[in-house]
Order: C-alpha cells, then sequence, then structure tokens
C-alpha cells in the first residue's frame, strides 16, 4: 500500500490551528523571554499577562525641546505629493480641490469713513491633474497669510493667488472671501440709525487662463403681495370687509461679474443699486412712525418674485460697472406653506442646466 504525506502547502483546518494554538500557548508559559524572542516576539501576546518582547519602549512625554531641520524635514513621508500609483479610483482631473472656511481678520475700506476689519470665511481651491495624486492644502492657507495683512482689494486676492498657482502648479484656481459687512441705515421718519448686515462673497476665478472678478450680494426686503393688495382693497370697497394683505421676509442674492475696465464698484455700491430696485429693504431701527411709513412704502411697490428679478434686473443693466450677473430671488410666502422663487441670467457666466437642490433654501435669513 502506497503512503501518500500531506502537502504542506495545504492550509490547516481549525481544528489543526486550535491545537497548534495550545501547544505554542503552552510552549510559551514555560519558555524564557530570550526563547521567546528569538522565536516571535509576538507569541507574548498569546499568553495573558506576559508582556510582548523586543518592541520599543515609546516615550509618552511631549518632546518640548525637539527642532525640525531640513535633514529631518526630508525624511517625512508626504503621501498628497506621491506617485500616481498610490491614486484610488478613477484616474481624472479634478476641477476644485482645496480647504474650505478657514477664518481670519481682514481689513477693508468703506466708501464713506474709516477702514474696519471683519471676520472673514476663506475657500481655496486649485484644479487637480489626473496624474497628480493630490495637493499640499496647508500651502493654500500659507500663500494667502502672506497677504492678509495688507486691506482687502483684488489684488490683494490676484496676489494670493498667484502663490498659490505657483506653489501648486495648477492650471485653474479659485478664492472665495465670505463675510458679513455692516452699514448704518437711518429710519424712514423718526430720524432713528441702525446697522444692516449684508451677507457678501468675493470670488476670484481664472479659468483656462482668464480671470474673472465676482461679488455676491444677499438683499434683504419685504414683498406685499399684488393680488393680495388688490383683493384686500376690493373686500374694502365692496363689503366694508377689513383686510389685509399678505407680505414676507424676501431674499435676492444678486451676483455680478465686474468689469474690470471699470472703476470701483463699492459695496455700497452695490447695496444702493438694490435699493432703488426694490425700496422695501426690512428695517433696523423702527418707531410708530417708521412702521406706518414701511407700510404705506409696501403698499406703493406691491411685487411678485417674477417683479423683483426684473427689478434687480434693470438697475444692473444700467450699471456700467457689471458685466454678466445673476439674479436669485425668493418670497418666503406668508400665505402658503411653500416659496415663490425666480432665478434671472445675464450673459454666460452663470448659465447652468442645473441648480444647486439646496440653492433656494440658502438664502433663508434670520434676524
Amino acid at each position: 500500500m502506497n503512503v501518500h504525506p500531506r502537502n504542506i502547502d495545504d492550509a490547516p483546518d481549525t481544528d489543526e490551528a486550535t491545537a497548534a494554538l495550545k501547544t505554542l500557548r503552552k510552549w510559551a508559559q514555560t519558555a524564557t523571554e530570550a526563547e521567546i524572542s528569538q522565536l516571535d516576539p509576538a507569541i507574548a501576546r498569546l499568553v495573558p499577562g506576559l508582556v510582548p518582547m523586543n518592541y520599543p519602549t515609546l516615550s509618552r512625554d511631549y518632546p518640548e525641546g525637539f527642532q525640525v531641520d531640513k535633514a529631518y524635514r526630508a525624511t517625512l513621508p508626504d503621501l498628497q505629493n506621491g506617485p500616481s500609483s498610490l491614486i484610488r479610483g478613477a484616474k481624472q482631473q479634478i476641477q476644485h480641490v482645496g480647504i474650505s472656511n478657514f477664518r481670519l481678520p481682514i481689513r477693508f475700506h468703506r466708501k464713506h469713513g474709516e477702514d474696519l476689519t471683519l471676520e472673514t470665511s476663506v475657500t481655496g481651491t486649485v484644479s487637480l491633474d489626473a496624474d497628480k495624486k493630490g495637493i499640499n492644502m496647508s500651502r493654500i492657507m500659507r500663500s494667502f497669510y502672506k497677504h492678509a495683512e495688507r486691506t482687502f482689494s483684488f489684488e490683494v486676492m490676484e496676489a494670493a493667488l498667484d502663490d498659490y498657482l505657483t506653489d501648486l502648479d495648477s492650471f485653474d484656481a479659485r478664492l472665495q472671501m465670505r463675510f458679513s459687512y455692516p452699514d448704518r441705515v437711518k429710519s424712514l421718519r423718526s430720524g432713528l440709525e441702525g446697522y444692516q448686515y449684508y451677507d457678501i462673497a468675493l470670488e476670484l476665478v481664472e479659468q483656462n487662463g482668464v480671470r474673472q472678478k465676482i461679488m455676491h450680494l444677499d438683499y434683504v426686503y419685504s414683498s406685499t403681495c399684488p393680488c393680495s393688495l388688490e383683493l384686500s382693497e376690493h373686500a374694502r370697497a365692496t363689503r366694508g370687509q377689513l383686510a389685509t394683505p399678505h407680505s414676507q421676509r424676501s431674499v435676492a442674492r444678486i451676483s455680478v461679474v465686474l468689469d474690470c475696465d471699470a472703476d470701483c464698484l463699492w459695496f455700497e455700491d452695490l447695496i444702493a443699486l438694490c435699493r432703488r430696485a426694490v425700496p422695501t429693504e426690512t428695517q433696523v431701527m423702527v418707531k410708530r412712525e417708521d412702521e406706518q411709513a414701511f407700510a404705506e412704502l409696501n403698499a406703493a411697490n406691491p411685487i411678485f418674485v417674477e417683479d423683483a428679478a426684473r427689478l434687480f434686473c434693470a438697475e444692473l443693466l444700467a450699471d456700467h460697472h457689471v458685466g454678466d450677473f445673476r439674479v436669485v430671488a425668493s418670497h418666503q410666502e406668508s400665505l402658503h406653506s411653500h416659496d415663490a422663487v425666480s432665478v434671472l441670467t445675464e450673459g454666460l457666466t452663470f448659465v447652468s442646466a442645473s441648480l444647486d437642490p439646496r440653492l433656494f433654501s440658502t438664502l433663508f435669513h434670520v434676524g
């Protein structure tokens, strides 16, 4: 009879592995540290209470005096800037990659009066070639911080953009700054004044070698429904019935490409443009005479959301500072359980077949 020995490459079954583990543990309980270390220090982990041998003793104290020199820095791993072989997923170009919402104080010029410093949220992104693993995110921050002490201008943004385009060896880049801009506003009749805060965002975009300067402003106003106003007046006139038209807090996000050949468009200029288009801006300081005046102002300027978009459009078309633009308006209805919205664009910059699913929900402003 021929006896065929078992192929040593065959994987052991569970019973065999259990028996081998039992034997190994039994041996480890009586073996010396040197014997365990010589065979495999990891065996110590199989025996409860036995400390692994030959593993380095790591310091638990923070090394206050440790200094990083150039030679040490050269040894640090850098996976983000690794070879294309490290890419996970499709080797595809990425249009935007960077950092969002790093904050720092930025000094801004006012059209009239002293400069002011505002907490500003900065987003910086670049494009990434298909064969590059990633970017060094901190370089975007470092590039911006080089210029952060200078009073804001689009020239400052351009200098920061130039720096991180060079540092990150990218072909497209974008920089956005968001902040809340205070401006003193007078009441309608009482002479009181208070600060109105305007959400403003500034963008500098370089794409295919072309740069665009873009300003976004959220303008908050009251919209009285023309239909509701006429129906209320009809009830008064025909039946002597007291009725009030409905109005609601409304928001328009005005986005404009600035004409590079024109002089400066101040934040206050764009705010004033919006007030000319739709004068029923929400009020800050109000006494009784101001509240009455606001009711009269709304009655003199009833608007549907379509009217609002076109009124803003007319003012924007007439301003020589403005190139392409977009108006997104939301009338947050007091009659309906839904909002009335509109989008109007001029030029190619803001044309899009798709809308951000949460676009209109971001136009909600609380007091």
